[in-house]
């Protein structure tokens, strides 16, 4: 009996220290969010959609609109796009859109079937006084926004130009783990995040242009909006997304796909990171595609190579 009240004792004594250690992380986490308020600033715009406010960022001029749509969990879309749009914003007009759960935009407990999230991005471009048609832009998981965008509204997109985005037959076979993207939201919110070292120094902020007080703003964003509920509700629908763009067949339109070698949360090794958007592009009657020699984030990398090959694949349309 007084083993198991000694037990007990244990038990109730880490539970207590276990909470006041989460209290201590969570305080913590309010002071820096609070400190970090201005950098949280918007960049660019906000425009309302669906009762909600929307970040758009727009740069340059041109008749021709280039549109960067970001992957699953970027958490900062504009300063993660910054290193190869400010290389082709002398030529074209840039937009950013960043997506509800995302960067600057509110974060929104809403479903993100692929008809909400394209028309979301839609109407926060009209908002914001842009116009089709538009070349897309799109990194990783909105590889399908793009491509259902030129299904469903084919007058509004010129060209896609995939920065190593997905396409619908990756998803039959992916693992999605939903239970940790879970724990790394819960992870966020109370503020873990800031005693992992390193955890908010993306590939923007290591391997692309950006200046010390853009990282130190991409730094104050990352802790804000890591695995947010609308994230989450994104992964959680993807597959079936990725369903519905598939039954829809091929669009054709000029395309450019830049492939990576895979490595950096795809999941697949390179070989069949390869063979999939390779395979769909052959289906494409103007389809061109570009293997580069780095991770998934390519535009953070080969910022330079891909501009330079944007502006030579446009001006062949």
């Amino acid at each position: 009996m007084r083993k198991r009240k000694r037990v007990m004792k244990i038990i109730f004594i880490v539970i207590v220290a276990v909470l006041i250690l989460l209290f201590i992380i969570y305080f913590n986490h309010q002071i820096h969010l609070k400190e970090e308020t201005e950098l949280r600033l918007p960049l660019g715009q906000m425009v309302e959609v669906d009762g909600n406010n929307m970040s758009i960022y727009i740069e340059g001029t041109g008749d021709t609109t280039l549109v960067f749509m970001s992957g699953g969990g970027t958490c900062s879309p504009i300063l993660d796009f910054k290193s190869l749009y400010s290389l082709l914003s002398d030529k074209y007009q840039i937009a950013v859109v960043e997506k509800f759960g995302y960067g600057f935009s509110d974060v929104v407990d809403k479903d993100r079937d692929i008809d909400s999230i394209l028309e979301d991005t839609r109407t926060a471009l009209a908002a914001a006084g842009l116009s089709a048609p538009y070349v897309l832009c799109p990194h990783s998981m909105s590889g399908l926004e793009a491509l259902y965008w030129a299904q469903k509204y084919p007058d509004e997109v010129s060209a896609i130009i995939g920065l190593d985005m997905s396409v619908p037959e990756y998803y039959g076979s992916m693992n999605i783990n939903i239970p940790i993207m879970h724990i790394s939201g819960w992870a966020a919110n109370i503020g873990v995040t800031r005693f992992i070292p390193g955890i908010s120094d993306s590939d923007a902020i290591k391997y692309g242009t950006l200046s010390d007080d853009e990282k130190e703003i991409y730094r104050a964003i990352f802790y804000s909006r890591t695995a947010t509920v609308t994230m989450r509700n994104e992964v959680e629908r993807v597959k079936e997304n990725a369903e519905k763009v598939n039954s829809m067949g091929v669009p054709q339109l000029p395309m450019l796909l830049f492939i990576s070698d895979g490595f950096g949360a795809t999941g697949f090794d390179k070989e069949t990171w390869r063979k999939i958007p390779i395979e769909y592009i052959s289906q494409v009657d103007k389809g061109e595609y570009i293997e580069l020699n780095c991770p998934h984030y390519v535009h953070d990398y080969e910022y330079e190579t891909i501009s330079e090959s944007i502006i030579a694949f446009l001006l062949e349309q």
